[in-house]
């Protein structure tokens, strides 16, 4: 099978993902998650002209000149409006919030006023008419649409929604990532390692960058370089409804790669397998039913980067997020030998010098260095073919964080 270019990889990817399905959760665990429906107002806020400040309900007409006299009449706190009416020389001492009393039209803040006991008070700067109060409905109106479709529920979106009268929201479903790693040499971390193991390092990245998107992962551990093992571990991931099932390791070309041959005989229409790209040529992607399968290698850095550029994107869309890599241009701090057939993603450290990035490549690549990877804050994207380049080249970068 032919070499995929990493574009055409993507798009064959993405090819029919869109947002999954709505479902409605409690306000208080809908943050972070995605508006599957429009948010429209179901009351009007605020609800009644209200105090913006505190100090004193009166008629403009009476402290339209300064200085000004008046009786206080009662008192107003939130949640507690006044019941009565403001007459000619009355007011009513009013705090933040709440309701305008009727009759008044203006509120004389408190720093302007003199207490001169006995129930007067005397306005000593003049204030404009109708000043310090909130309109009804300066906010919004009972049927407003305040939330679009496709709104990411950050806290003033949250506040706002609650604001609206609603209990709960309808969002897009998360994702469901089954994540599965294979193979004979591999523990999990704290284990007593053999002569001839290691440790099982990618699922835990992997599930990382499936919660940066605002997906869900389940780890359904690792199963052993064999048929049998394999296939049972795709079973519990279709019984647990898994949207993408995500293998580590095994889907390349040695005799024990088996996760190619386990998955087409439960029924996947593989589309690809092996792409243009280093690290990551072992990258297999099919479809199980409605189910997306991505097999991503078993090198760290290969399975991260893949995850990264696929896994990724493909999350974001069925969350019904917007996702967009952040791709710069830099200055190549080093000089880098011309590309061959493969698309190159090169771990790399990128500054600020002088007002413009500079990417500067780790001298080595090996896709088995996590190190590396956990020191790279960008990768050089070098096309297929690409010359060779002299530092202080236009570049490339994807950047990482």
């Amino acid at each position: 099978m032919a070499l995929v270019p990493v574009a055409e990889a993507l798009e064959r990817l993405l090819d029919g993902a869109t947002a999954l399905p709505g479902e409605s959760v409690p306000l208080a665990e809908a943050a972070g998650r995605v508006l599957a429906e429009p948010v429209v107002a179901l009351r009007t806020q605020p609800p009644f002209n209200a105090s913006a400040m505190d100090g004193y309900a009166a008629r403009f007409a009476d402290v339209a000149s300064v200085p000004a006299r008046l009786s206080v009449i009662g008192i107003a706190p939130a949640g507690r409006g006044f019941i009565g009416l403001v007459g000619k020389g009355e007011t009513v001492r009013i705090f933040t919030g709440a309701p305008l009393p009727e009759g008044a039209d203006t509120i004389v803040i408190q720093e302007n006023v003199r207490d001169l006991g006995g129930g007067q008070i005397e306005v000593t700067e003049p204030t404009a008419a109708g000043r310090n109060i909130r309109r009804a409905g300066l906010d919004f109106l009972r049927g407003d649409v305040l939330l679009q479709k496709g709104r990411l529920l950050d806290p003033a979106a949250l506040s706002l929604a609650a604001s609206a009268n609603h209990p709960s929201l309808n969002v897009v479903r998360r994702p469901l990532v089954a994540i599965i790693a294979t193979g004979d040499e591999l523990l999990p971390p704290g284990s007593e390692l053999g002569p001839d193991q290691i440790i099982s390092s990618n699922a835990y990245g992997v599930s990382a960058v499936a919660q940066s998107v605002g997906a869900r992962a389940i780890d359904l551990g690792i199963a052993a370089d064999c048929h049998k093992a394999i296939a049972a571990l795709v079973g519990k991931a279709v019984e647990a409804r898994a949207d993408v099932i995500v293998t580590l390791g095994g889907a390349s070309v040695g005799d024990h790669d088996l996760i190619h041959d386990v998955l087409t005989s439960q029924g996947m229409q593989l589309d690809f397998w092996k792409i243009a790209m280093r690290p990551g040529k072992p990258l297999m992607f099919g479809r199980l039913g409605d189910v997306r399968c991505i097999g991503l290698p078993g090198n760290p850095v290969a399975s991260l980067v893949c995850s990264q550029l696929f896994l990724k994107p493909l999350l974001a869309r069925l969350g019904g997020r917007d996702h967009k890599q952040d791709v710069r241009t830099a200055r190549l701090g080093t000089p880098m030998q011309a590309n061959d057939v493969r698309q190159d993603y090169v771990r790399a450290v990128v500054r600020e010098e002088a007002g413009a990035l500079v990417a500067t490549p780790f001298g080595i690549q090996d896709s088995s260095m996590l190190r590396m990877l956990a020191d790279a804050n960008g990768l050089i994207v070098r096309e297929p073919f690409a010359p060779a380049a002299q530092a202080g080249a236009e570049c490339r970068v994807l950047m990482l964080r």
